[in-house]
Formats: C-alpha cells, structure tokens, sequence
C-alpha cells in the first residue's frame, strides 16, 4: 500500500463532517460580496458621481493600507473595493480551518492513530484535508463569480474577483499544510498559520500605502498584494493565479516531506517543557482560564488596536465620504440617530457607528473565550482540574467571566485608540471621552 491510501475514504469523511461549515461559509461569503456590490451599484448611479464622493477616502494612506488600492474607477470596480481583500482573508481563513481541523486537530485527539491501524497510508489525511480546502476555495470563489455573472456584472471581471479569492485560498492551504507539521498542537499550528496570514496581509498593506516606487514593490512579495493587483472588473490580471499556484504546490510539499520527518503526535519543533513549579496564576480555574486563552487574546487585542488607528485616521474624510444623502439616510439609521444631528456632527456618528460594528466582532472574541469550556471537555483536561476542591461553578465561572472581560478591553482598546488618532487628525472629532460613553453603550449589547 502506498502512502496516499486511503485518500478517497477520508476526503468523504471530512467532506461529511463539514459538510455545514463549508456551504454555509460559501454562502455568506458570496452574499457578502454580491450583496455589497448589488447595494453600491444601487446608491449611485454613474460611476462620475460615486468617484467624486469615494476619490477622497479610496485614496487614503489608512485606506489602502486596509483594503488595498481601488480595482478600476468604473461602478463595478467600486463595488468590490472593500470585499475584495476582506473576503480573501475570510477564504484564507476558511482554508486554514479546514487543514487544521483534518490533519493537526485530529492528530492531537488521536483519532488519526486509530485510522492509521486501518488501510489508511501515512500521507492520506494530510492530501484530503488539502484537497478539501482546495474545493472549499473554489466552490466558494465560483460562487461569487456566478452572484456577479447574476447581477449583471462582466464575467471576465466577475471571474478576476474569482482569482483573487482563490489566491488567498491556496495560499493558506500551502501555509496551513507546513504549520500542521511544526508543533504537537492544534493551538501551535494555528499560530504559525495565522501569524504568517497577519504578516503577510502587512506586507500587502506597507507596499499597498507606500508612496514611493521601492515601498509598493513589497506588495509583489505577498500572496494579498497579488489578489489585490488583480483588479477585477479593470486590468483583470487573471495570470496571478499561475504563481499562487506554484507556491501552494511548493509548500503542500515541503509539508509531505516534514510528514516523513516527524513521528505521529509529535511536530517538527519539540514542545518546550514548562517550568517544574507552576507559576501561582494556575493555581485556579480562572488563572489556567486566562493561560489557555491569552495567545488568542493578544491577537485580537492587536488587530482592534490596528482597526482602531485606522478608523481614527478615516476621521478627517468624513465630510467627503458622507456627502451623498443616501449614505447619509444609512448612517444615521446604522447610529440610530437623526440624520439633522448626523449632519450637525459627522465625526462623532461615524466614530460611534464604528464602535457598534466591531462591537460584533468583540462579541465573537468573548463567544471563543467561553466555548473553550467544549474544547477542553472533550480533552478530559477539565477532570485534573476538577479532582481537587476546585469544583464544576468555578471552573465554568472563569471561562464565562473572561469572555466578559475579554469583549469590554477589546472594545475600549478601540474606542480609545480611535479616539487618539481622530483627534490628532481633526480638531472636531470626538474626544477619547466621548468614545468611551458610546463604548459604555455598545459593551452590554456584546456581553
């Protein structure tokens, strides 16, 4: 038997189990880029009129460096300005959850040992946890690409959005495949996969925002700058899928030569033995709470931090940016105020918009937080807690209490670094203060 036996049998299996998560990502993602789209080319009815009232912000240093540089000024190129990059992480994201989940996640619950007793080769869970991320991609992509096609919008261009996605995909398939093999855990893995997501993406973002020839030259050295540089519905650079192409086969095979270099349960770097007298922070439910979670935390922590400074540097294009009525109408409903209190101060209800909607994805920080209570259930780690006096409340109580801390620093983080550089950028904007109270608002919503 060769090492891919078994390849078939597993890709099934994996395909059965998610056989939830894949549609439903692909479904959200298309409705999220078609839908975008489909809600731009409504508010403006030429692309004269949305360039006079985006020029301003698309051109923004904070701007590009977020979303990248504007595919095309026509309509369609506009519509996809935002959900190009965005969604690309999204399908990078989607990818590097289904290799984990097939090859270090199962490895580390030791399901893996039991099916390699069966015909089962050594290589056969690593190519169809690949093989499922890759169709994962291009269902998701092609999906996308018929939503536009369905619109109306040109299939070529419809397409290029298509190869943008895709290259985002394959790359953190490849990425993914190398960092199952490094470490002994699920944690381990995700870590590599996603820090080289992140650095990455600011790669694209340093070369997308540099104002010089030899800055912008770095967004070749990233799989991002390449999905960017497509320019669906403009240049429609369809090539770039060739080196994506290349690159994912290089890493999907330097993973199946660490495979052969490593023994089962094990990554290629050894686990660091911890200190032999506990630090006096896991001497309780809430200290061994906050060690298993910190790592994630501090990522977060990071990319709010981030968004925060980008958002206050938004602030001095406000005026432009809101100067049609029926961005305007949007707004103010988004703020839940009047639009006269929102013309009577722009900054402020766009800060305050700003809060409320990354108050979701604080939300979604604190929601990982407290489902860690399943995660460690199913690893029987809980039962050496629980032997002792610690007891089932307390142990629950930690988990539940740091989601609730969790999602408040995150949203204060944001507000006070939006609050910091909206200031520094325009005198009128509101004060570190003022975030605050609208953050005392938006905290409970999330908790």
């Amino acid at each position: 038997m060769s090492g891919l036996t078994g390849t078939g049998t597993l890709l099934r299996l994996a395909a059965r189990r998610d056989r939830v998560l894949i549609p439903v990502s692909a479904l959200a993602l298309t409705a999220l880029s078609v839908g975008s789209a489909q809600a731009t080319v409504a508010l403006y009815t030429d692309p004269e009129t949305a360039m006079a009232e985006l020029g301003p912000v698309l051109n923004a240093p904070s701007t590009m460096a977020m979303y990248g540089p504007a595919t095309t000024t026509n309509l369609e190129g506009l519509s996809v300005f935002k959900t190009l990059l965005m969604g690309a992480v999204f399908v990078g994201l989607l990818a590097f959850a289904v290799v984990r989940r097939h090859t270090r996640v199962e490895e580390e619950d030791g399901r893996l040992e039991l099916l390699g007793a069966g015909v089962v080769g050594r290589q056969a869970p690593l190519a169809a946890a690949v093989a499922l991320a890759v169709l994962a991609t291009l269902v998701t992509a092609g999906l996308s690409v018929l939503g536009f096609v369905a619109i109306g919008f040109p299939a070529r261009g419809s397409l290029a959005f298509g190869v943008a996605w895709t290259i985002a995909g394959l790359t953190m398939t490849g990425v993914t495949a190398v960092a199952a093999q490094l470490t002994s855990s699920a944690r381990g893995a995700a870590g590599w996969a996603v820090g080289a997501l992140a650095l990455l993406y600011l790669v694209r973002a340093i070369g997308d925002s540099a104002t010089t020839d030899g800055g912008r030259v770095l967004r070749w050295f990233s799989p991002f700058g390449w999905a960017s540089q497509v320019f669906p519905f403009g240049k429609d650079r369809l090539w770039l899928v060739l080196p994506a192409l290349a690159l994912a086969a290089v890493l999907v095979g330097v993973a199946f030569a660490l495979l052969e270099r490593r023994d089962l349960g094990a990554g290629l770097f050894a686990s660091r033995p911890g200190r032999a007298p506990a630090p006096r922070g896991l001497l309780s439910p809430a200290g061994l709470a906050w060690r298993l979670s910190r790592g994630g935390f501090v990522g977060w922590l990071i990319g709010f931090g981030v968004l925060g400074l980008v958002f206050g540097g938004l602030v001095s294009q406000v005026d432009s940016m809101l100067g049609d009525e029926n961005i305007q109408t949007m707004l103010a409903q988004m703020a839940g105020v009047p639009v006269d209190e929102l013309l009577s101060s722009m900054a402020a209800v766009y800060a305050a918009t700003m809060v409320r909607f990354m108050t979701v994805a604080a939300a979604a920080a604190g929601v990982i937080v407290v489902l860690r209570l399943a995660s460690e259930e199913r690893s029987v780690r809980p039962e050496a807690v629980l032997a002792p006096a610690a007891g089932r409340t307390r142990w629950y109580a930690a988990f539940a209490s740091l989601g609730i801390v969790v999602t408040a620093v995150l949203i204060l983080a944001l507000s006070v670094l939006m609050g910091v550089r909206g200031h520094a950028a325009l005198a009128a904007a509101p004060t570190v203060g003022d975030l605050l109270q609208g953050a005392a608002e938006a905290i409970p919503a999330a908790w």
